[in-house]
């Protein structure tokens, strides 16, 4: 999108622009302040097909906040499926026993195609933080495999126990395949994805294999009986998903995201050294990823940029201090604010982040005026950026893009 660009003062003193760009999801706001110092916002661009436009007006009117990580509305939509049922039963549409076994099947098999399509309108937030996914998968594979196991308990609720299952085993099928390439790409060093892809669908088979030996033993003992499967289920699934765990703690991801950004500052400002992927890989915080860390700067990054900056006096100083850069900065109480530019790639995240952390210990210090300290924190990144980023490419980190999930950008 183009600005409208103002004429600049004679003193040259860049102002407020008339309007800017948000794109977040695919969709463009235009914002602007008014006279008023009010902010007004229109949608200007919406690149999203018609299906999906659809599909999201749906979720938007009929789910509840919070979805999908709430799974009450499967429970929710359930039972709307099955009053549905009792209703059509009421009327006289009573179908044969056989033709009732096979619509509820249908239905609770939907469930699993329903999880796949919820879980598909993740993918963004999958690139950014594979490893967590990756687990988040197989935990969700194993309540759905444990509903399927409890639901004879409770015959009255199977028909809903079984959906949720299906649904939470669907939504781990696509969490699991989309994480694969990002995580099989951390250790292609020689352009050998393809064969890394065979050689972990062998070792996959294998083990498949193995298990299924091993699940037919089991259920012939121990696991004959519900008490047995009450007991060796919940084992088997902690052993599971710590192997996950483990699994997911040895992979160095080379790419930068917020997390591993942050942890890169943080070791440079503290040491002056430059961490390998290999070294960050232990230190990686797989349950909350979103987490601060204050050695570098507190900060957040990916909110709307109308939330960040809400005076035109605040944009207009701000584009002052970074008026060729790809990012903008806000420091608050508690964190600093990033937000970047539509076309900003990984150094232009690494540059804002630089300038977050010194500016964090300059104010620690207490030395400069506060209106001053982002200046001189601009200052100081600016001497050492280009061997700070020359030892990031040795260390093997690709700085083309950052990949920050859902985080909203903006365009002047």
């Amino acid at each position: 999108m183009k600005l409208q660009q103002q004429q600049k003062k004679p003193d040259r003193e860049l102002r407020c622009p008339d309007f800017w760009i948000e794109t977040s999801s695919s969709i463009a706001r235009q914002y602007a302040f008014d006279s008023d110092g009010r902010l007004s916002v229109k949608v200007v661009d919406d690149s999203r097909p018609v299906v999906r436009r659809m599909v999201d007006s749906f979720v938007n009117k009929f789910f509840p906040s919070g979805y999908p990580y709430s799974m009450q509305f499967g429970l929710w939509l359930l039972k709307i499926l099955t009053r549905m049922q009792s209703m059509l039963f009421a009327a006289g549409l009573r179908p044969t026993p056989a033709q009732a076994t096979a619509v509820s099947w249908i239905l609770k098999d939907g469930m699993q195609h329903m999880g796949k399509l919820i879980c598909s309108n993740m993918g963004a937030r999958m690139d950014s933080e594979p490893k967590s996914w990756r687990i988040l998968a197989d935990v969700l594979y194993d309540i759905g495999t444990g509903l399927e196991v409890l639901s004879p308990l409770c015959p009255h609720l199977f028909f809903e126990m079984a959906g949720l299952g299906n649904f939470a085993k669907g939504m781990a099928v696509v969490a699991a395949r989309a994480t694969r390439l990002p995580i099989y790409s951390s250790f292609a060093k020689e352009g050998n994805l393809s064969d890394l892809f065979a050689k972990g669908e062998a070792i996959s088979a294998l083990f498949n294999i193995a298990g299924m030996g091993a699940g037919i033993q089991l259920a012939s003992t121990v696991c004959s009986s519900m008490q047995g499967k009450l007991i060796v289920g919940p084992l088997l699934s902690i052993i599971h998903i710590y192997s996950v765990v483990e699994e997911m703690r040895a992979v160095p991801v080379n790419t930068l995201n917020p997390q591993r950004t942050a942890m890169i500052v943080a070791d440079f400002i503290k040491t002056g050294q430059i961490s390998k992927p290999v070294d960050l890989r232990y230190r990686e915080d797989l349950l909350f990823p979103e987490r601060l860390i204050e050695d570098a700067g507190s900060v957040k990054v990916g909110r709307a940029l109308h939330k960040v900056v809400k005076k035109a006096s605040k944009l207009s100083k701000l584009r002052e201090i970074f008026p060729n850069e790809k990012f903008l900065i806000n420091s608050e109480s508690k964190q600093t604010d990033i937000v970047l530019e539509h076309s900003a790639t990984g150094e232009d995240a690494l540059r804002g982040w630089l300038v977050a952390a010194y500016a964090a210990d300059i104010q620690k210090l207490g030395r400069v005026p506060s209106d001053g300290v982002l200046s001189e924190a601009y200052e100081k990144m600016d001497n050492v950026f280009p061997s700070f980023l020359s030892e990031l490419k040795v260390r093997g980190w690709h700085i083309d893009r950052f990949v920050d999930g859902t985080g909203s950008r903006f365009s002047w």
